[in-house]
């Protein structure tokens, strides 16, 4: 939940700093994914958690993609094992209207490879945080479950 409140917040502040992007794209968010190593932690418990990548992922719209460029700064401040740890915030646009199902959206992106990115972050895993429903839900390998 609390990386869910960071990308929120990082995103809140974009918005406001940059108020073209939040007419484009505030409402265009399908949802928000922990991926690679330590989504991958996540389902093994093992891989261990050097940073958290937290992606963005919203449906297109009408004028430009979000800026596949732009990456935002947090820290995980929380006590314990991953307090002060590094994360890092992106956001892509995929090819999916505004009323898409964010998980579907999610494992069609990676499923298709056909950028960098997306063949990147399919080499690891994916976990859902927002929508809160999905939250820990496994986005990729789509044929995870849920460990434990």
């Amino acid at each position: 939940m609390r990386l869910a409140e960071i990308a929120a917040a990082d995103l809140a502040d974009l918005f406001e700093r940059k108020p073209h992007l939040g007419r484009l794209h505030r409402d265009r968010v399908l949802c928000v994914a922990l991926c690679q190593g330590a989504a991958l932690h996540y389902l093994d418990g093992r891989t261990g958690v050097k940073d958290f990548d937290v992606w963005t992922f919203f449906s297109a719209g009408e004028g430009r993609p979000f800026p596949f460029r732009r990456r935002g700064r947090g820290s995980f401040d929380a006590s314990g094992p991953f307090g002060g740890k590094r994360v890092d915030l992106m956001g892509r646009t995929l090819p999916e209207p505004r009323d898409a199902d964010p998980l579907e959206a999610v494992r069609r992106y990676l499923g298709a490879g056909r950028t960098r990115s997306s063949r990147l972050l399919a080499e690891k895993a994916v976990v859902m945080l927002a929508p809160a429903h999905l939250r820990g839900t496994v986005a990729w390998p789509s044929d995870r479950e849920i460990p434990g």
